[in-house]
């Protein structure tokens, strides 16, 4: 039989193990869906995913490798994320149910948290492979990223607009960028086309293990795709051997979440972004591009209520 101390501490033991239960139960689970792990969207997800753990009480963040802008998009619809990186024109995509981009209905959950750094339209292609205008790369064996990706979608516009489509090319893969480039430097494709920040990880590993050119993408080229797409330089020793800055195109990336999420959650979620940034370029070069003052303006989907609370707040600071 226990006696009353016993007893007693028995049920203390129990309460506290209940309290600790209810606390776990409580904690705010945040699914950060990012893109491959070789890209920009997974490093920044995981130093996101950090600020959160620190900064935000009673959340449980976590990081999702995924297949970028267009399948993190359906992921947030269907509630089974809380926060996503996409590019721009993917969102407008999404926003009006295209179709051919991978939506093929209008996804109405979505919410904008705000504008983070823009993506680099990323041509690299083998140096003994004579690529070295969009036109060369007719006939050609090409990577344009994973099916129905952000980079995907940036690949048939940019294309498109140079007057060419897959049918063109000599061989179509659709493959992460990290699959891309052990293919290329085993001589299995000529060129990858990665939609990314300056810096990429992967094409800084193709530059230092074989001679490569960046490919430009003409302003005329741009100009005929428009807008989100824009005119950007990529400077001189990007990458390895890249002895010359290249024009190409850029597309804003965003922070996206859903409706139904607590507009106090969402809130917190983008003070600690935009009020951390440094931690971010920390993690990944390509968060200088980020433009705190202007992150909430002319967003191609709406803001969450959060958010734009915390943009105002910032104006009024």
């Amino acid at each position: 039989m226990l006696s009353r101390r016993s007893l007693m501490l028995a049920t203390a033991g129990a309460g506290w193990m209940l309290h600790g239960l209810r606390s776990a139960q409580a904690a705010e689970f945040i699914n950060i869906l990012t893109g491959g792990t070789s890209g920009v969207y997974y490093p920044l997800g995981v130093a996101i995913s950090k600020l959160f753990a620190e900064k935000i009480d009673g959340v449980r963040p976590s990081v999702q490798a995924t297949k970028g802008s267009v399948e993190n998009l359906n992921l947030l619809q269907r509630g089974r994320g809380e926060l996503a990186l996409s590019l721009g024109d993917a969102m407008g995509f999404a926003w009006e149910g295209n179709a051919e981009a991978g939506f093929p209905q209008k996804l109405d959950k979505l919410r904008s948290v705000g504008a983070i750094y823009a993506n680099y339209v990323q041509i690299a292609a083998l140096r003994d492979s004579g690529i070295k205008t969009l036109a060369d790369l007719k006939g050609k064996r090409l990577s344009v990223g994973a099916p129905a990706s952000g980079t995907e979608l940036n690949a048939r516009a940019i294309l498109a607009a140079a007057g060419l489509s897959y049918k063109d090319l000599g061989k179509v893969e659709y493959l992460p960028f990290g699959e891309s480039v052990d293919l290329m430097k085993n001589r299995q494709l000529d060129a990858t086309l990665q939609s990314a920040g300056l810096g990429v990880a992967s094409i800084l590993d193709l530059s230092t293990s074989v001679p490569i050119n960046i490919v430009e993408v003409p302003k005329d080229v741009i100009a005929k795709v428009g807008a989100p797409y824009k005119a950007a330089i990529i400077p001189a020793n990007t990458y390895t051997g890249q002895d010359a800055e290249v024009v190409t195109a850029a597309v804003p990336n965003y922070l996206v979440t859903r409706a139904g999420l607590a507009d106090d959650l969402v809130y917190n979620m983008a003070k600690v972004i935009y009020e951390n940034v440094p931690a971010l370029v920390a993690a990944q070069a390509a968060a200088k591009g980020i433009e705190v003052e202007s992150a909430g303006e002319n967003p191609p989907i709406p803001l969450h209520p959060g958010a734009e609370r915390y943009f105002k707040e910032r104006k009024k600071a």
